[in-house]
């Protein structure tokens, strides 16, 4: 046996959920164009849970079946406030969050289909209640609750900030989740279906998956970006720092995919949308310092920006701490963990590969006296 160090190259399953074939996603065959540019988030969940685009009756239950399970328990709510608010970091709340989550769900561990599907349901809708709450406990602020009749992207909005938000506040995010709600195989996707591929239960499988997307080289990448945005300050020392960085053999982040090769097909969608922010906020110098940046890793790197790159100067302009970046990721992302939990559920094999081994051959036990 010989290892493939990262797994890179090695098929692990089969999925119907989404694809990246010819550096095109896919979710369900429906390119990510057409779903950035026209679905709203809820539809995109719908899509990846039940493998089909749902009709406007169905969309308009399944939004409001989100909408009536957004509320959190109050012990958890109590519990976050309990947290060191100066240095927990939220990915590491929403980790704790949602596995407490599961303590208050009768049916945790109820494994039949039409009980998962409820759980998936109460996770998506509690997960951006969970973020919005968090940012403004630690802010001193009481949590808000939930409104009726609005999108998943609005309510997230309005949780966070306590008001109305704009609505090309509210595309922004809207087309943010439909970017990241799933990635074929990714590490937290994969985290997930091994965890719950032990028949272990959902919630199980959702805290692993966002253990996994805490590492800045997955999830923490947008992060990462507006650090080196804010540490650069102007645009006319953007290329002198690239220089450094890339002198020093630093990695760019937001720069490359393992799986793509002329190019990440979501970052022009987020391109757009953060020079329409930075103009409109007045902040243009990040979308600018962006496409310096870009451009010359690209011309001496061959490295195009990823979905991340953009998404920083994004979220940026829209107000949002730097460090909640990651869990609205996971707030995306959490449909398409969902997505493939069922999948392993329904056809599932446990995912136990076995390694090469490099150590020493046949040694012989010396007695402790001896050695």
């Amino acid at each position: 046996m010989t290892a493939t160090k990262g797994l890179e190259g090695v098929v692990a399953t089969q999925s119907s959920i989404s694809s990246i074939i010819d550096d095109q996603l896919t979710y369900v065959g429906y390119k990510i164009d057409d779903l950035a540019e026209n679905s709203s988030f809820e539809e995109v969940v719908y899509l990846l849970w039940n493998l089909k685009l749902p009709t406007q009756s169905e969309l308009e239950a399944f939004k409001k079946d989100l909408a009536d399970h957004m509320e959190v328990p109050d012990a958890v709510i109590e519990h976050l406030r309990s947290y060191d608010l100066s240095t927990v970091h939220p990915m590491a709340a929403l980790r704790t969050a949602v596995s407490l989550l599961g303590l208050y769900d009768e049916e945790a561990d109820v494994m039949d289909e039409e009980a998962n599907r409820r759980k998936a349901i109460r996770l998506q809708a509690q997960i951006s209640s969970v973020v919005a709450a968090f940012a403004r406990i630690r802010k001193g602020l009481d949590p808000v609750k939930p409104k009726q009749g609005v999108s998943y992207a609005e309510n997230f909005l309005y949780m966070l900030n306590g008001k109305d938000p704009e609505a090309i506040e509210v595309e922004a995010i809207n087309k943010a989740l439909v970017l990241h709600a799933d990635h074929e195989l990714n590490a937290s996707t994969f985290t997930a279906r091994v965890c719950v591929a032990t028949l272990s239960d959902v919630y199980s499988g959702i805290t692993a998956a966002i253990g996994a997307l805490k590492g800045p080289l997955h999830g923490g990448a947008n992060e990462r970006v507006m650090k080196m945005l804010t540490e650069i300050g102007e645009e006319e020392n953007a290329i002198p720092y690239i220089k450094e960085k890339l002198a020093n053999k630093e990695k760019i982040m937001g720069m490359g995919h393992r799986v793509y090769r002329n190019g990440d097909p979501r970052a022009k969608h987020l391109e757009k949308m953060s020079k329409e922010l930075t103009k409109l906020t007045g902040q243009e110098k990040w979308y600018n310092m962006s496409v310096k940046i870009e451009e010359y890793i690209k011309e001496n790197k061959g490295l195009p920006a990823n979905v991340d790159f953009y998404s920083a100067s994004v979220y940026h302009s829209l107000g949002i701490d730097h460090d909640l970046f990651t869990p609205i990721f996971a707030m995306s992302r959490v449909s398409g963990w969902l997505a493939h939990i069922l999948e392993q559920y329904s056809n599932n094999r446990l995912i136990r590969p076995r390694a090469e081994w490099v150590g020493p051959n046949t040694q012989e036990y010396v007695a402790i006296e001896n050695r």
